[in-house]
C-alpha cells in the first residue's frame, strides 16, 4: 500500500458582506481648566456641611470639634473655597458662643456653600 500524502488546501475566509475601514475619530484636544489661586487646605477638617438654605444663606454645619464664634474657618470644596470669621451660630434656633462636638450648627455663610463641602480650622 502506498501511503497518500493529503494536501490541505488553504482555506479563505470569504465573507458575503463587503469589510467597512474603520474609521478613527481623532481626539479632540483637551482645554485646561484655570483654577482659581487656592491656600493648601490646612490640616484635618473639623467639620462638614450638612444643608444649605439659599435663601436666607445659611449653612448647616456638623462639626468634629468645639468651634467658638468669632473664630475663623474655611470651606473648601469642589466649586467652593473661601475663608470667613463666624459671626453668628445657632443651634435649634437659639444663638450659641460654643459649638459642640457633633452637633448641626446653622452658621451665616460669606457665599453659597454645597452639602458636602469641608470646613477647616483658619489660621
Amino acid at each position: 500500500m502506498a501511503n497518500k500524502i493529503k494536501k490541505k488546501t488553504a482555506r479563505k475566509n470569504i465573507s458575503k458582506k463587503p469589510v467597512k475601514p474603520s474609521i478613527v475619530k481623532a481626539k479632540k484636544p483637551t482645554r485646561r481648566i484655570r483654577q482659581a489661586h487656592s491656600r493648601p487646605t490646612p490640616g484635618k477638617p473639623i467639620g462638614a456641611v450638612t444643608h444649605f438654605y439659599t435663601a436666607i444663606k445659611v449653612a448647616i454645619v456638623k462639626f468634629k470639634v468645639p468651634v467658638k464664634v468669632r473664630s475663623k474657618i474655611r470651606f473648601k470644596g469642589a466649586t467652593t473655597d473661601f475663608a470667613q470669621t463666624i459671626e453668628s451660630m445657632q443651634y435649634d434656633h437659639k444663638p450659641v458662643t460654643v459649638a459642640k462636638k457633633s452637633r448641626e450648627i446653622g452658621i451665616k455663610a460669606k457665599k453659597r456653600v454645597r452639602e458636602g463641602d469641608l470646613v477647616y480650622s483658619e489660621k
